[in-house]
């Protein structure tokens, strides 16, 4: 039994002083406020639950600094992130993935839900273990203490009738029915989810998508949705009807669902998504490096979809960025302030977050919650003056204003660093490896 002692921390009935947390396995075993801090772990600054990142392509993170460059398209931007596709192997995948979550721990996340679709080897030629490349993004996210929920994504076309390229190749099953086999030899456990994903309408036709929704009814299941006008276009070319519309007739779309980007939508399309309780998983940092465009979250919201967050291509991984960014551009689209408050934005980083990756234990500070605490700093140059509130963490702090995080009890980084790991080096060497 290990106890944390809190100057503050937000409770699910608001920020509290002089917070201390015992923690057995794991798991919170009770919460006191206006304690003494005896010999418990002193945690300084504002105690948060830990953040979920919903939507992560974990490889990616190698292009940042790239991808930039000169002018370019989201399509150019995609061959280079081919180009480093094409290079990695279940080696090079776990380091690389090794440093990234770790660079998500030390910013407070404590979750991740990993998109994962890079199955194979180059040319499509099966490893002797066929789930190599998530076996590797999961003992990564197991070596560094992140909770991962791996979802092992169902590609099977370069676009709307469309054959696939030679990266791609390592992409595909064939159909959706060899796909389910290779997913149903992973395993989950405690910390890992094993949930399920079709990578859009453009990269799974519309004749297996039904079959996807339906392979593991019980598990987390994700999906790229209207990320793109062209996307938008070509299925109403193909099939007559919006992407979203594609998914309601498939049975598709749920409360165990999470619609990634849901950017370019109809009033129809956020009918079905809020009227199915389909999450709306947005990623503001990389829709507007990719010039995506500004999705409708109010209209989403008030419609009864939930919102969650992710860092995507992880242009920058930083989930206070992310909640603020929905706010903030939802002001530049509409001209008016005053649509998401921060604790709605924390939310949907903790509580909503946790629960569409398969962690509905997790998000809150409270009894019998999975033991996940981040502390953020008050008296940096972004938080100093603020006042500590949830406000300063959402519209002020970032993610190096975090000093020390809790995951599942375990107190994993500490003045900024991650107790086993230098996280700046390991990223280092292992980009090196798969951009040199």
């Amino acid at each position: 039994m290990t106890s944390y002692w809190c100057s503050t921390a937000l409770l699910p009935t608001g920020v509290a002083d002089s917070v201390l947390i015992t923690v057995a396995d794991g798991r919170i075993t009770s919460v006191q406020t206006g304690a003494a801090a005896g010999d418990a772990v002193r945690l300084a600054g504002l105690v948060l639950p830990g953040l979920a990142n919903c939507h992560s392509h974990a490889f990616h993170r190698a292009l940042r600094g790239r991808t930039q460059t000169e002018r370019g398209t989201f399509w150019t931007w995609r061959e280079q992130m081919y180009a480093v596709a094409a290079r990695l192997t279940p080696d090079t995948y776990y380091q690389l993935a090794r440093a990234v979550y770790g660079e998500m721990l030390l910013g407070g996340i404590t979750a991740v839900g990993e998109f994962h679709y890079l199955h194979h080897a180059p040319g499509g030629r099966r490893y002797d273990d066929a789930n190599a490349m998530g076996a590797a993004l999961i003992a990564a996210a197991q070596d560094v203490g992140i909770r991962i929920t791996l979802l092992d994504t169902c590609y099977l076309a370069g676009g709307i009738d469309q054959p696939l390229n030679e990266t791609q190749q390592r992409f595909s099953d064939g159909d959706a029915a060899s796909w389910a086999v290779r997913v149903s030899a992973l395993k989950g456990s405690d910390d890992v989810v094993i949930g399920a994903a079709a990578h859009s309408v453009r990269g799974v036709p519309q004749d297996q998508l039904g079959a996807v929704a339906s392979a593991f009814p019980d598990v987390p299941l994700h999906i790229h949705l209207s990320e793109q006008v062209a996307e938008n276009a070509a299925c109403l070319e193909a099939y007559g009807r919006t992407p979203s519309q594609v998914l309601d007739e498939v049975g598709f779309l749920s409360g165990r669902t999470s619609a990634v980007h849901a950017t370019h939508l109809t009033n129809v399309d956020i009918g079905l998504l809020g009227g199915s309780a389909t999450y709306s998983c947005f990623c503001p940092t990389t829709e507007r490096d990719l010039a995506d465009g500004i999705g409708p979250s109010g209209a989403l919201r008030d419609a009864g979809s939930r919102l969650t967050l992710g860092s995507d291509s992880h242009a920058v991984i930083d989930l206070f960025e992310e909640m603020r960014a929905v706010e903030l551009d939802e002001r530049l689209a509409t001209q008016e302030r005053g649509h998401w408050s921060a604790p709605e934005l924390l939310g949907a980083a903790t509580v909503d977050g946790h629960r569409s990756l398969g962690f509905p234990d997790a998000g809150r500070i409270e009894v019998g919650a999975r033991a996940d605490l981040v502390a953020v700093r008050l008296d940096s140059v972004r938080t100093a003056g603020t006042g500590g509130t949830v406000e300063t963490a959402v519209f002020a702090a970032s993610a190096a204003d975090v000093t020390d995080v809790v995951s599942g009890g375990r107190h994993l980084v500490a003045e900024g660093k991650h107790s086993d790991l230098d996280v700046a080096a390991e990223l280092a060497t292992s980009i090196g490896a798969v951009t040199a």
